[in-house]
């Protein structure tokens, strides 16, 4: 309060003695009854405002200018400048709300990413997920309420991460928006490329990466087969696209470090805040590699358990797949965590950089700089991501062979 922290009802709220005094902005932050903040690593930047629809509680989170959490339980993740979620939420660990992301009333999320301007709806379960598209407030991608990502599996396995959009395209913020229909799902992993739109009520399990489609449900038939707790079939499809989830994290790690990081430093307690985003971004990509090495250790038992559940001539083909994930993670763990991704495509990366700079000396918004980019220069920053992406894809890979087909 002294600090000018607007406080109306001082004996409602719980400040955690480890709380960093430091870290706290006193320019137009308010903190309304019922609110909690705990955890160390906590930081709110001016305009923040907590708690106004509901109680709140914040724990080792970080916050941008004019961020709005308007009640319910947020840990270790980051908010940046007007990104803003309604009452009800749980938010967990591993989140990252870029600018103007936003959240409707009852809404679960836990490593999660969304991208400016991605807008949620109300009753939504939203977990293991990366969106982005669209180009305002007013042309954003969209999920409708009562949404569902389905990130766990009967095998009891979290090796679902979805890729709703991509980073290489998403960053420019140039894309065209996507929609999810309301009161439908994803049943991850999948991709889904810009400008699709999943019809309300439809649960996708399909990829569409080359986007522009409007997904309908076709086919509602129900089907009988035979399931086995713990037997994996064809893993391909699911294997590639985590191979694909990491790649893309690697490359808006290389672009917080590069891109972001110059915007970051202009604000008051902006170094504070571009760690806490690093820091979600690690716990993003080990969360990833965890679940991931999860499922490479299944593989045995699954190969046990599938020496008579499938065909014959299909058999040896499904077999080699899952061999090649069981005796090859130690080395694909290796490609993800070498960083040779650093050193990808220098010569794109160093241009773009150079023109983000020259941006910068008379312009300090990060979305204004990068909206305000000329066709040339976004195709070369969006090159350079790929690139990182491709490589990525390609070194995992060559430990996987049978699923590079």
């Amino acid at each position: 309060m002294e600090k000018g922290v607007h406080i109306p009802s001082p004996f409602s709220i719980d400040v955690g003695e480890e709380i960093v005094l430091e870290r706290i902005s006193g320019d137009g932050v308010v903190i309304y009854p019922g609110t909690r903040i705990y955890g160390s690593k906590t930081l709110i930047s001016r305009g923040t405002k907590l708690g106004y629809e509901a109680p709140a509680t914040i724990v080792d989170c970080q916050t941008g200018p004019h961020v709005e959490l308007r009640g319910g339980f947020f840990k270790s993740s980051v908010f940046l400048g007007k990104a803003a979620v309604a009452c009800g939420a749980q938010v967990r660990e591993g989140c990252i709300l870029e600018e103007e992301a936003n959240a409707n009333h009852a809404v679960g999320l836990k490593q999660t990413i969304l991208f400016p301007f991605v807008t949620l709806g109300s009753l939504i379960n939203f977990c293991d997920c990366f969106m982005a598209g669209g180009t305002s407030r007013k042309n954003h991608s969209e999920v409708g309420s009562s949404y569902i990502h389905f990130n766990y599996t009967p095998n009891q396995d979290k090796a679902t991460p979805s890729l709703i959009g991509d980073v290489p395209r998403g960053v420019m913020l140039n894309q065209p928006p996507i929609f999810l229909g309301g009161q439908g799902g994803l049943v991850g992993p999948v991709r889904i490329g810009y400008g699709s739109v999943i019809a309300a009520g439809v649960v996708c399990r399909r990829d569409y990466p080359e986007g522009n489609r409007l997904i309908t449900e076709s086919d509602i038939s129900i089907e009988d087969k035979s399931f086995r707790v713990g037997f994996y079939r064809n893993i391909k499809h699911r294997v590639y696209n985590n191979i694909c989830y990491i790649a893309n994290l690697l490359a808006l790690r290389q672009w917080y470090v590069h891109v972001r990081q110059p915007f970051f430093q202009q604000e008051h307690m902006g170094g504070e805040l571009y760690a806490g985003a690093m820091d979600k971004l690690e716990i993003a990509i080990d969360e990833r590699l965890k679940r991931f090495k999860d499922l490479s250790e299944k593989m045995e038992t699954s190969i046990e358990l599938g020496r008579d559940a499938v065909k014959k001539s299909t058999h040896e083909g499904l077999l080699k797949q899952k061999k090649e994930l069981s005796e090859n993670w130690p080395r694909l763990e290796e490609t993800f965590s070498a960083g040779k991704e650093v050193s990808s495509d220098l010569k794109n990366r160093d241009s773009f950089i150079k023109v983000i700079h020259n941006r910068m000396k008379n312009e300090s918004d990060y979305i204004r700089v990068i909206q305000g980019l000329d066709r040339d220069a976004s195709i070369m920053g969006t090159a350079w991501l790929k690139n990182i992406v491709d490589h990525v894809i390609h070194a995992a890979l060559i430990h996987l062979p049978s699923c590079n087909s």
